[in-house]
């Protein structure tokens, strides 16, 4: 699918924006910390942006990198950048400053914008690299950003493009190892707004926008800045880390129509009782991603809110989510149908498609799929293999072409010969009374062979004991097939997790192999 005006050239930034202007110049576009702002304000601002990073000396082509908080700054060096030919890239605003070494390096950004409460943190990241670029602050005292913006003009002209350039760039989070760039073009904002914003979520010119996952994740920028400008919406910006509270006061404080959670935020949401407080809200829909949404969460919301949540699965290699629920036709524990536009397969070990209720790995094509990983040739040719994306999970699919999500195909674990989804035995879990949140690995016995193993973080006012742990392994047994029940089971205060809210098995199992598992009575 094509994105191109009438000369044949095509701006993303110039695209969001105009579609609303002059039409909607005095409508609010979104509201953050610093107050509201007009679809008028974002375009000024943006352009005047854009205008004031090329007078840093920077040509077009080049990297901006962007460890920017949610707000009106993030979206004009956002916009700005890509108007005038930079590549915006934004960064982890929760990651240690050793990952900013590695990313500016990685990136070959020649300048970096942050917000001031991160300034010390990416310093101290740039002190343990050879990075030379241009700093700039974007508030605080000195007003690096609001300095240069006040000698910028507005009118800045675009800079020729098309729809198959690179417009900017995403990394992934680096769960697997270090995080790997992924570079996207100009269309492909807009193919996931036409065909997942439009065509499958519904996103309407009156809707308020709230989104928990941030704008630096694809996700999010997504949720909050594609989206709302390619319908015309308001959206809600919030600089800090998102809890329970904070969801119920912004809904509360904005008339939140559209809130776009992970389920491990909806799962404390419900846990918290937070989510009955909602049901008299403004809110009509609401979306998640990140990881699949278990089931028993997901009935538990919509009983507590009347709203239910179109569940979907994507990635930043792929900009967005390329399956999901439908609006008025959401089968809880599925991840939905392809997203039209895109295609899915599953593919055996040996290559070859899966029929119906079998196993399989999950690939997927389609238009905002990313150019390949950048400066990574080997992961580049593992994961993009003749015109498809490996997406590392597991799905089965049933007679209806309903997508089942079973893990990661490297977290899948042999029990007694037969294969077992951790995701399937934490779902269940997840459905007894006293469990919060659960996670489930694989451990080898004196034996050598492979056990399940839980770690789960019970309710508040719940005590982890002996007699819980059986009562919990029963339960199991009596829903799932008995090779699937979990072996023994800790209780823990707090799961290990990415800044997107993926519980990281992985750490799990490195200190399972350290003798150095978390504290816990194991039972």
């Amino acid at each position: 699918m094509a994105f191109e005006s009438r000369g044949g050239g095509y701006n993303a930034a110039v695209d969001l924006l105009g579609r609303n202007l002059p039409a909607r110049a005095d409508k609010v576009a979104f509201i953050d910390a610093q107050g509201r702002h007009t679809f008028q304000d974002v375009a000024e601002k943006s352009g005047r942006t854009g205008a004031a990073l090329l007078g840093l000396g920077l040509s077009p082509g080049d990297r901006v990198a962007l460890l920017l908080q949610d707000g009106i700054d993030f979206i004009a060096c956002f916009l700005g950048a890509i108007r005038v030919g930079l590549v915006p890239v934004p960064l982890n605003t929760l990651a240690p400053a050793q990952d900013y070494a590695f990313l500016l390096t990685d990136s070959g950004a020649r300048a970096v914008v942050v917000s001031e409460p991160l300034a010390s943190t990416l310093d101290a990241g740039i002190a343990l690299s050879s990075w030379k670029g241009s700093r700039v602050v974007a508030a605080g005292p000195g007003g690096g950003l609001a300095k240069l913006l006040a000698n910028a003009p507005v009118d800045v002209e675009p800079v020729p493009s098309s729809a198959d350039d690179i417009a900017f760039w995403l990394y992934s989070s680096g769960s697997t190892g270090l995080p790997k760039g992924a570079p996207h073009r100009h269309g492909s904002l807009a193919a996931t707004a036409e065909l997942f914003s439009r065509q499958i979520f519904g996103l309407r010119p009156d809707d308020v926008v709230f989104s928990a996952a941030k704008l630096f994740f694809a996700y999010g920028l997504g949720n909050s800045l594609t989206f709302p400008l390619y319908a015309g919406a308001t959206c809600v910006l919030f600089p800090d880390r998102v809890t329970p509270d904070a969801v119920v006061e912004q809904l509360a404080a904005h008339g939140v129509t559209v809130f776009c959670g992970v389920p491990t935020l909806y799962a404390a949401l419900v846990a918290s009782r937070r989510a009955a407080s909602l049901s008299a809200s403004s809110m009509r829909l609401c979306m998640s991603a990140g990881e699949a949404l278990p089931a028993g969460i997901a009935r538990a919301w919509t009983a507590a809110t009347g709203v239910e949540i179109i569940d979907g699965i994507g990635s930043t290699e792929m900009l967005h989510i390329f399956v999901s629920n439908r609006p008025g036709q959401v089968r809880y524990g599925t991840t939905g149908l392809p997203v039209p536009g895109y295609e899915v397969r599953l593919l055996a070990e040996d290559g070859s498609d899966v029929a119906a209720g079998g196993l399989g790995e999950l690939h997927v094509r389609g238009p905002s799929m990313t150019a390949g990983y950048w400066n990574r040739p080997e992961k580049t040719s593992a994961t993009f293999v003749d015109g498809w994306m490996r997406t590392g999970d597991k799905f089965e699919m049933d007679a209806e072409g309903f997508l089942i999500h079973r893990g990661r195909a490297d977290d899948m674990l042999k029990v007694s010969g037969i294969w077992v989804s951790p995701v399937e035995v934490e779902a269940e879990l997840l459905t007894h009374d006293a469990v919060a949140e659960a996670a489930v690995i694989g451990v080898e016995d004196a034996e050598g062979l492979t056990k399940t193993k839980a770690f789960v973080v019970l309710k508040p006012g719940v005590t982890g004991t002996s007699e819980l742990a059986d009562n919990l392994k029963d339960f199991i047994k009596s829903r799932l097939a008995p090779h699937k029940y979990p072996r023994s089971i800790v209780f823990v205060d707090t799961l290990p997790k990415t800044t997107t809210g993926k519980i990281r098995r992985h750490v799990l199992r490195d200190q399972e192999i350290g003798s150095s598992a978390p504290a816990g009575p194991i039972v």
